[in-house]
């Protein structure tokens, strides 16, 4: 089964990020949700996901600061940045670390989605 965990503080964004998935992934998934990236850094550990969509602007842990801590311990997921920020220091800056498999824009489209699930 995939795993696929969202790290996001808006749960409009989350509920689109979610239905795209859905309809998207031919295979068995899980996906878990979460508004707090700190909650989501005490327990991925225990999920071990296989993709993770992290957002940038959240109060109290950007998600800066969670891709400065999170270590997998296990095999690492494929990260995608999803952010509705076009700076153009935010996406080089997201190059920087070697788990960020891409940088995607607000609102999330179907050809992303489908080029993730392929």
């Amino acid at each position: 089964m995939v795993r696929i965990v969202l790290i996001d503080d808006d749960p409009i964004s989350t509920f689109v990020t979610e239905k795209l998935i859905s309809k998207n992934i031919k295979v068995p998934y899980k996906i878990f949700k979460y508004q707090s990236a700190s909650i989501a850094l005490d327990e991925i550990d225990h999920i071990v996901p296989n993709y993770l969509f992290l957002d940038l602007n959240m109060p109290e842990m950007t998600g800066w600061d969670f891709l400065e801590v999170f270590k997998p311990t296990q095999e690492s997921p494929e990260v995608y940045i999803l952010s509705s920020s076009v700076d153009e220091n935010d996406i080089n800056k997201a190059t920087n670390y070697a788990i960020v498999k891409q940088y995607l824009s607000k609102p999330l489209v179907k050809k992303y989605i489908q080029k993730i699930f392929l």
